[in-house]
């Protein structure tokens, strides 16, 4: 697993993805580069894709909604991700369990 995808900070993680906007379902597809693939079923229109991106990470990881944000990265498809209260070895096993590993 590439350690960039998500590292350890002292309130939480920061999770590096790039998404797939306007999918039929939203889900974590794998591994793009040095970020994990997920695919948001949003359009990527009036911040919806990052609405739906933050709520499917929050619900996945068992987050409040309050404890996702954006870091970096609202406007395009390669995003940095806060997620506070979690640490990165929690955040890869449960969004890996989701789907396939590889693409």
């Amino acid at each position: 697993m590439n350690s960039l995808i998500v590292q350890d900070t002292k309130d939480g993680a920061i999770l590096t993805v790039h998404i797939q906007p306007k999918s039929s379902t939203t889900e974590c597809v794998g591994i793009h580069g040095d970020a994990l693939k997920i695919r948001v079923a949003a359009p990527p229109v009036d911040g919806a894709a990052n609405d739906e991106l933050i709520r499917f990470l929050a619900r996945t990881l068992s987050l409040p909604l309050a404890a996702v944000s954006l870091e970096s990265g609202a406007g395009g498809r390669h995003k940095r991700v806060r997620l506070r209260g979690v640490m990165a070895e929690r955040v890869i096993a449960r969004l890996m369990q989701k789907g396939p590993v590889n693409e």
